[in-house]
């Protein structure tokens, strides 16, 4: 089971989600997208709480509304965290988050710590929370089926952009050839190296004389 949420409004359209458990957890560890974004309450149990961004959106682009959504939803699923004020939530890209053979199930870690933020959560807000829940909606989604076919738009993509690629260069090799045969053309057509009627009528040599200069 997923629970999905969506943030305020005026921020824009994004949704929120996390798992029911730690088994959930880990399916969104394995099969999460690259515009996800991971939050957890800093040393303590929580949810693992979801950002998806827009796709070309960066870690910089989180306004603050959205940040604190997403950080109240975090402290409000923490046992310990929800119950004491001043709760440092961590956060970092989906792409962060290391998974190991001996970690347990749930449980990341880190390739970059330099790439994972912290924001202090001064209390529970009451109204975010409640806000966000009147947006709840629980589904059982096949996140395996949903990455596979993510990553099969992202090749077809890829494989369109380098057909136009190549045609734009095919089109552009064959201007050039064009533009070199006509700069060889026109080398040809050169006026002082042709003999025109009226150079052959002005010189007094007969057809004949002609003939046998150019044998």
């Amino acid at each position: 089971m997923v629970f999905y949420f969506k943030a305020r409004p005026d921020t824009g359209d994004y949704t929120i989600f996390m798992g029911l458990d730690k088994f959930e957890n880990e399916e969104l560890i394995k099969y999460g997208f690259p515009e996800d974004v991971w939050f957890h309450v800093d040393k303590m149990s929580s949810a693992h709480v979801y950002l998806r961004l827009h796709k070309g959106q960066g870690f910089d682009d989180i306004s603050e509304g959205v940040l604190e959504d997403c950080a109240q939803l975090v402290k409000a699923n923490s046992i310990q965290g929800n119950k004491v004020n001043n709760v440092d939530v961590v956060y970092t890209p989906w792409s962060n988050l290391k998974k190991t053979a001996s970690m347990d199930v749930g449980q990341v870690g880190f390739h970059n710590s330099k790439m994972v933020r912290t924001i202090r959560v001064e209390k529970r807000v009451n109204d975010i929370i409640n806000r966000l829940n009147k947006t709840k909606v629980e589904k059982t989604p096949d996140l395996r089926a949903e990455r596979e076919a993510v990553n099969a738009a992202e090749r077809a993509e890829r494989k369109q952009h380098l057909r136009e690629k190549k045609k734009r260069e095919d089109i552009e090799r064959l201007e050039k050839e064009r533009q070199a045969d006509m700069r060889s053309y026109k080398g040809l057509m050169v006026t002082d190296k042709m003999t025109s009627n009226k150079d052959i009528a002005s010189s007094n040599k007969s057809l004949q004389e002609l003939e046998d200069d150019f044998m």
